[in-house]
């Protein structure tokens, strides 16, 4: 059970409303055996270190994806203006050798230049042609071979981004057309009365990974806000955060955001022995065998078995008769959601946008597989992952730990926290007076 602390203006101690400030959490994880407190602690020491390294590597930086799909749910009435929101392709001699020969897809059209948030807003797509050359020459790196995703039809038009040259942050796209996307989700029929109790357990998981997907996604907007256009100024909007994340009102948000890091935690853990052999091949023997270290200290991690043994149990869903016809109706729901991404009108939202939905399916796919095999003592015989599925799922899970870690930053930053570093989880174990004596000190710095 979550238990709720709040930090008011005002010095007051309550669980119900809330002035200038923020929350913190304790107990479990819900749907889960981990308590908030290890998942923070884990998180910072022994799983987000790794994983930062880990997405700066080769094979991890590149995802090959189209931005150029048209919207199936309304007419298309264009991308945002803002350069913030457009991607440029990356140059053919970036991309590595080794993945070149499967890439058939002919050039795509690059970026011009205009006013700074127009900039920062587009899709870089610069690959040089060495590496390129190796990117585009590695078969089946797409994922279709996932019941959770919808194929694209043959003549799309595929670029390799580099995801380190157009991180996710706020791009200024806003406003009615970002909205029309996020209601398009959330008003999937499977979502309805989700807060009833008596909402199956399969239903209200699937809730609170798109959820979770969504807090991740507020989290690196308000970490990474454009403050000052002119100057290209970017840092933390704490308005924008405790609007969306740090407030007892939306505290749910932030829940689902721990539960999906550990539901995304669990399949990277299944899918280790996958991982752990798998060839990562980008034509630099050095980077590659760094990037092979990383993964296999990722999931053969003691910090982590240790601090949470078994983040999510994948193993009572689908259990009951309608378990099967279930799982169908899910993967139609999700099937909409994935078309959802192609009617983002931000170039730099829609990559994100459908890597992480890529890294939802692909988490999918791998607790669930097993289910698939009636016979098969586990899933790891008959896991088969694509390359750009183990790039969106390990960098999806990347999004997730530093999205939590921006919430512990950014909540202390509300609370002026700063005698008790350690956040959220940890804060259980602060008295009340503690945390008024920390608050009026806060409040006297202010005056």
């Amino acid at each position: 059970m979550a238990v709720l602390v709040v930090i008011t203006a005002a010095g007051e101690d309550t669980s119900a409303e809330v002035g200038v400030g923020t929350c913190q959490l304790s107990g479990t994880v819900r749907d889960c055996s981990c308590e908030y407190a290890a998942v923070e602690r884990v998180n910072r020491e022994a799983v987000l270190p790794v994983l930062r390294d880990l997405v700066r590597q080769p094979f991890f930086r590149y995802f090959k994806v189209s931005l150029y799909c048209d919207c199936p749910f309304w007419p298309d009435d264009g991308m945002c203006v803002l350069r913030d929101c457009s991607v440029c392709p990356c140059e053919d001699h970036e991309v590595p050798a080794p993945w070149k020969a499967a890439d058939n897809g002919g050039p795509t059209p690059g970026c011009e230049g205009s006013p700074r948030l127009e900039a920062e807003s587009a899709v870089d797509r610069r690959v040089d042609a060495s590496t390129k050359e190796h990117l585009v020459s590695i078969r089946g790196w797409r994922g279709f071979n996932n019941p959770w995703m919808v194929e694209d039809e043959e003549d799309v038009e595929y670029s390799y981004i580099n995801l380190l040259m157009n991180p996710e942050r706020y791009t200024g796209y806003q406003g009615e057309h970002a909205h029309r996307i996020w209601n398009l989700i959330y008003s999937q029929s499977c979502f309805s009365n989700i807060t009833d109790p008596d909402t199956c357990t399969e239903r209200r998981v699937f809730y609170r990974l798109i959820s979770g997907m969504h807090s991740s996604i507020s989290a690196h907007i308000a970490k990474e806000y454009l403050l000052d256009e002119r100057a290209g100024r970017w840092g933390p909007n704490l308005a924008l955060f405790r609007e969306r994340l740090g407030n007892p009102g939306v505290r749910e948000r932030v829940e689902n955001l721990y539960f999906a890091y550990l539901f995304v935690l669990r399949a990277a853990l299944k899918a280790g022995p996958l991982l752990r052999e798998a060839a990562y091949d980008t034509g630099s023997p050095l980077e590659d065998a760094r990037t092979s270290e990383l993964v296999r200290k990722l999931v053969d991690s003691e910090a982590v078995k240790q601090a949470c043994p078994v983040p999510f149990d994948e193993g009572r869903l689908w259990k009951g008769e309608d378990g099967e016809q279930l799982k169908k109706q899910l993967q139609a729901h999700f099937h909409n959601i994935t078309k959802a991404m192609d009617c983002v009108g931000c170039e730099k939202c829609k990559l994100w946008g459908k890597l992480q939905i890529l890294g939802i399916a692909t988490s999918l796919k791998v607790l669930f597989s097993a289910e698939d095999c009636t016979e098969c003592q586990s899933a790891e015989p008959q896991l088969r992952l694509e390359r750009n599925e183990v790039i969106a799922m390990l960098n999806l899970l990347e999004r997730l730990a530093a999205s939590i870690e921006v919430v512990r930053e950014m909540s202390l930053q509300l609370a002026d926290s700063a005698n008790h570093p350690r956040g959220l989880g940890a804060i259980e174990d602060v008295t009340h007076e503690s945390l008024n004596d920390v608050l009026r000190q806060s409040l006297m710095g202010h005056a």
